[in-house]
């Protein structure tokens, strides 16, 4: 008696759980299970199935007895299956019955109400799928997962229902109703603790934002977990660049209001203090490896502040080198010293020879249409080279910078040896072409607008093809581009531009005539380092200068009836009317050798980059000239979210040989150096001429100093920031030929002015205006207040 009290207990609790708390089908099975440990098999009676055949049902009840353990067993193994509703054993004459109840099978899935998330996506997420069992669990399950996917898009009011349509034959049709809602945005973002850095720039680190009347064209400002804990870790690595080592998020509360169905977000911090580097070591434990050889790769430099990013780079950079030695095993630990007291972080790089692990496998998936190879070439080790993982860290970093997949993960397995090793690149491709339609205004080229298609990753291949046109007030163009960034399978991005510009006569310009050009540019850009690049290129080109109608209006300025004699009446200078009509071809070479440290191309706030430019015109053609300019501009953050700006730029061009010094082989300056003056408004001009042009200049220098701060009140994601300036700077030495007739006044007189600025990084495009004041000028030079540019995309 005492074990048959013991098997029941056991099997009703067995039974419950297999019939998720169906306490007729456990009871049913448990009050038999003495009896039917006599029967077979093949006495057992099943009723009330209609799809699945019995022998099937028979099949879960293995054995030639039945016993209470087989019983069970089977029990559970037809609930499994997910078929059936409900499963009940009874003895009926002697003999062992299973009644079924089968689920009712689905029709179609279908999905209604929702707009902002499609069926695709929908029917992706739930697991009851057309021809399958309808199962209550499952639906309950498929409920919960669409309530997450709205979740994830910022709508937490959704209301999802379940409903069934039933059909003949035990059919039905399942339809999830939803009712979507309001977006449920991120109202505000607040942080608590920080001292060292304002809100403002701590939201323009993160990836959430806030809502405000921006929001329709925006979805940052919904809740995603997920983003909040990436936008933790941007945060930390902000923190770390900028020397606060002992940083820490102490929590990351995002708290619901149900009632006004939005999110209030608080970070709490604690900044710790800034670190600077001490002393900066390097420990060889590599006999042959000398520890002051490797000195000068060291990126970090005592009395710096400290910078995680810094130091991770010369980690790279150091096993690089080591590689270099002959030893691709070798291994690179900073090891870090923190002294409090005087707030420094001392680095010791310690070397050592690593485990000699060999690479036996990469496999490239998800890609389906990136080329394996455009993949491939992004690392710099291959099957049989020493695995290293910085160097696997650096192919993931570069992947992700491409632009081409959406998510990029490196993965390592055990190979067929213990010294080998297999890399999985799991990759997502993602769209990577672009068709743009864009129109706007500017003061020096009038109202012009632009249609532009181009393709980041060509055919897979990696290839960068843009072809644009353009068709302004003043102006019209033409350009088709090409680049290839591994050309003959080597780091070298070589490519060609083709390229067509016709530039009318404007009042902006006080220009008399139209400059026409049309050609090519060959090219080869070559990283030298990573912050330093260098870009040879070959171009060709044809330039024909026209002077305007003879009917121009100025030669008539008594009656309607023109000059016969206009083009030499002074509608123009006679240095433009000695070569129009006359094409003329240049034909140079040059390179342009460029040092970033700029922390963002796009809106840099901090670094320095500088560039030197030269070009040499006479390698056939009809023209010689030897053109050189340069441009340094530093960029610092001054603190919250203010960032101040320094630049310098000069230049210097020539003729060489026999070949006469062509105008328009000068440099031709305004607002791009001063601002307040008219574009050419700047530099030597000949008086005599009707609209006294500008005739260019030999040499140009010039300085800005700038600051830019957001802009009170606006939300961030406006992207609108003012600047304040102050320019100066100088063209002069006409070097052509006076002709008669002109009048040329050139000087190196100091230009100079001061100004405010709007900057706007519309989602249409970027917007500037400038309004200047000229503080000081030639008395020939051409002044313009404001200065409007920018653009729209639509």
């Amino acid at each position: 008696m005492t074990y048959c009290v013991r098997v029941v207990g056991r099997l009703v609790t067995v039974v419950m759980l297999a019939a998720g708390g169906m306490a007729t089908a456990g009871t049913g099975s448990v009050m038999l299970a003495t009896q039917a440990s006599a029967q077979s098999a093949s006495s057992i009676v099943v009723q009330g199935n209609r799809r699945v055949d019995a022998d099937t049902i028979r099949g879960y009840f293995r054995g030639d007895r039945l016993d209470a353990v087989t019983i069970d067993e089977g029990v559970k193994g037809l609930f499994a299956t997910g078929l059936f509703e409900d499963v009940r054993v009874s003895q009926q004459g002697g003999r062992l019955v299973v009644t079924v109840v089968e689920n009712l099978v689905i029709n179609r899935v279908a999905f209604e109400g929702n707009k902002k998330i499609k069926d695709d996506v929908l029917a992706g997420e739930v697991q009851s799928k057309s021809r399958g069992p309808l199962s209550r669990a499952v639906v309950q399950s498929d409920t919960q997962r669409i309530l997450e996917v709205y979740r994830r898009s910022g709508r937490y009011d959704v209301r999802v229902e379940p409903k069934t349509i039933d059909l003949p034959n035990g059919r039905v049709d399942l339809v999830f109703e939803v009712t979507e809602g309001t977006k449920t945005a991120v109202r505000r973002i607040e942080f608590v603790g920080n001292k060292a850095y304002g809100s403002w720039k701590l939201k323009d680190v993160m990836n959430t934002t806030e809502s405000n009347w921006l929001s329709w064209i925006k979805n940052s400002d919904v809740y995603d977990p997920d983003r909040l804990n990436a936008d933790q870790e941007l945060l930390r690595r902000f923190y770390l660049q900028h020397g606060y080592a002992d940083f820490r998020i102490l929590s990351a509360v995002a708290d619901l209001d149900r009632q006004k169905n939005e999110f209030n977000i608080t970070i709490t911090l604690d900044e710790g203090q800034q670190y600077k580097f001490g002393t900066v070591e390097v420990q060889s434990n590599i006999r042959d490896v000398e520890s002051d050889s490797l000195r000068r790769v060291l990126r970090t430099r005592q009395g710096d502040t400290y910078n995680a990013d810094l130091v991770e780079k010369t980690i790279e950079d150091l096993t690089i080198e080591v590689s270099k030695k002959g030893y691709a095993f070798a291994q690179v630990r900073p090891r870090g010293d923190r002294d409090a007291q005087t707030q420094q972080i001392s680095v010791t790089y310690v070397i050592e020879e690593g485990p000699r692990v060999y690479i036996e496998r990469i496999n490239v998936r998800g890609n389906t249409r990136t080329r394996d190879y455009v993949v491939r070439r992004e690392f710099d080790i291959f099957e049989g080279d020493a695995y290293n993982r910085v160097m696997v860290d650096r192919a993931e970093r570069r992947l992700r910078n491409l632009g081409y997949f959406k998510t990029v993960k490196i993965t390592n397995e055990p190979g067929s040896a213990p010294d080998r090793v297999i890399l999985n690149v799991e990759v997502e491709d993602q769209p990577t072409g672009e068709f743009s339609v864009a129109g706007g205004y500017s003061t020096a080229e009038g109202f012009i607008g632009e249609v532009a298609v181009a393709e980041r990753n060509f055919l897979g291949r990696g290839h960068y093809v843009r072809l644009a046109g353009s068709w302004g007030e003043y102006s019209k163009s033409a350009e088709f581009n090409f680049t290839d960034p591994y050309f003959m399978g080597y780091r070298i991005a070589a490519g060609f531009d083709l390229f067509y510009k016709q530039t009318e006569p404007s009042s902006s310009t006080s220009a008399s005539y139209s400059n026409n050009m049309v050609g090519g540019t060959i090219r080869f850009g070559l990283p030298l380092q990573d912050n330093l690049s260098l870009l040879l290129r070959y171009s060709l080109y044809q330039q024909e200068i026209e002077i305007g109608n003879p009917e121009y209006r100025d030669c008539a300025p008594q009656g309607n009836v023109p000059f016969p004699d206009c083009q030499e009446n002074g509608e123009a200078s006679q240095a433009f009317k000695q070569i129009a009509g006359d094409p003329q071809m240049v034909s140079l070479v040059g390179y342009t050798l460029a040092y970033n440290t700029l922390d963002s191309n796009k809106q840099p706030t901090k670094g320095l980059y500088a560039e030197l430019k030269q070009d040499f015109a006479g390698i056939g053609g009809d023209v010689n000239f030897v053109r050189t300019t340069g441009d340094v501009r530093w960029y610092h953050d001054l603190g919250s979210d203010i960032v101040g700006l320094l630049r310098a730029q000069g230049g210097y061009v020539t003729g060489w040989g026999d070949q006469e010094f062509r105008i328009m082989d000068g440099f031709f300056m305004g607002p791009n150096l001063v601002r307040g003056f008219k574009s050419a408004g700047i530099g030597p001009r000949d008086m005599d001429s009707n609209n006294q042009d500008a005739l260019g200049g030999s040499m140009y220098w010039g300085t800005t100093a700038e600051v830019q701060f957001p802009v009170p009140w606006m939300p961030k994601d406006f992207g609108l920031r003012g600047a304040l300036f102050a320019d100066a700077g100088s063209l002069w030495d006409y070097q052509g030929e006076v002709y008669n007739g002109m009048e040329v006044e050139d000087g190196n007189v100091i230009r100079s002015s001061v100004g405010a600025g709007v900057i706007w990084s519309s989602p249409f495009g970027p917007i500037r205006i400038d309004y200047a004041v000229a503080l000081s000028k030639a008395d020939y030079d051409k002044t313009q207040a404001f200065r409007f540019s920018g653009g729209t995309r639509f």
